[in-house]
């Protein structure tokens, strides 16, 4: 049977017995975290509310009161997904520009290799015509571009320019399906030869545009 929950009073830990009383916001947040980590390794119209209460021990009912319905609940858990996405590839501060691309680079094919099924259902879904998966894929697309442009004691990786700022969102697109294509069947291909070649491929295709 299904534990009789409320909000303020979660249900208790599979792990053990004592009930934790959380605040309706962390409540919420511990149910995103949750739906993010389900979300890594199926699709989204795999991950329905039914799944979350069962993986989280609480009601259908209590779900609802935190997500409104189905939708709310998948554009929430999205959104959770793309902030860690934007926050685990972030540049280092210090270290020579391409070195920072690079491992900027590296966190991304990390994350999309932890979490294929959930961000290619974001992929997926913006390309599909859901308007708020759409604004999610675009808000995080544009966070992960833009830190390119920041330029720091160290230098910038290129100059920002109309020009430079149409070919990074180019070399984003093909940095994603260079991705999303290795990670499901690398074909031969080393990782270390991938990220290679993305990471250089940007500073290349700078260097060939007119000054």
């Amino acid at each position: 049977m299904t534990p009789d929950t409320s909000p303020d009073q979660p249900a208790p830990s599979r792990e053990a017995g004592a009930r934790t009383r959380l605040s309706p916001d962390q409540r919420r947040s511990q149910l995103l975290d949750l739906g993010v980590r389900l979300l890594a390794t199926r699709s989204l119209d795999e991950l329905s509310i039914d799944l979350l209460a069962e993986e989280a021990g609480i009601s259908r009912g209590l779900l609802y009161h935190y997500f409104g319905n189905k939708h709310a609940f998948h554009e929430a858990v999205v959104r959770r997904a793309a902030d860690d996405l934007i926050a685990q590839t972030a540049p280092p501060v210090d270290g020579e520009p391409l070195e920072r691309l690079l491992i900027s680079v590296t966190a991304y094919l990390d994350y999309v290799e932890a979490n294929y099924e959930g961000y290619l259902s974001l992929v997926k879904g913006a390309a599909g015509g859901n308007d708020t998966l759409r604004q999610i894929y675009e808000e995080a697309r544009s966070a992960l571009t833009d830190r390119i442009f920041r330029e720091d004691a160290q230098g910038e990786i290129i100059p920002d320019t109309a020009l430079s700022r149409l070919i990074v969102r180019g070399w984003a697109a093909m940095t994603e399906e260079l991705v999303i294509t290795w990670v499901q069947d690398p074909a031969g291909v080393t990782r270390a030869d991938l990220l290679a070649v993305i990471a250089a491929s940007l500073p290349t295709l700078v260097e060939a545009s007119p000054a």
